[in-house]
């Protein structure tokens, strides 16, 4: 057996449409195709691959902060594009360099308390 990548991050929410907009309108994901599950969700694609994978639920689970699995992260190819979106939604930030390296990184919470790692790399 070998594994060959991450194929998608799953996130639990009682706030289906907040996050599914946060997902699409601020970092740029697009919702696509999801087989017809008894329960509600949506699955938001990167290009051609479902990346984030949302599933309805009727109670919040606690924010990343609380859980052994830190964080997710996603390249990105421009930066202050996606820093230009998060600042006219008014979203909250971390931007930091990689120290070392010309790479970049924004942090940020989605509004379940998920941490996303933003990286770029010139």
């Amino acid at each position: 057996m070998a594994i060959r990548g991450i194929d998608h991050i799953n996130i639990g929410t009682p706030r289906l449409e907040e996050t599914k907009r946060f997902f699409l309108d601020v970092l740029g994901l697009t919702e696509g195709w999801r087989p017809p599950f008894a329960f509600g969700g949506a699955w938001l694609y990167a290009g051609d691959t479902a990346v984030v994978h949302l599933v309805e639920l009727a109670e919040a689970k606690g924010p990343s902060s609380d859980a052994a699995l830190d964080h997710f992260a996603f390249r990105i190819d421009d930066l202050e594009g996606v820093v230009r979106r998060l600042d006219e939604a008014g979203i909250a930030y971390r931007l930091t360099d990689v120290p070392g390296s010309q790479a970049r990184q924004v942090f940020v919470r989605d509004l379940n308390g998920v941490n996303i790692e933003l990286n770029w790399r010139p």
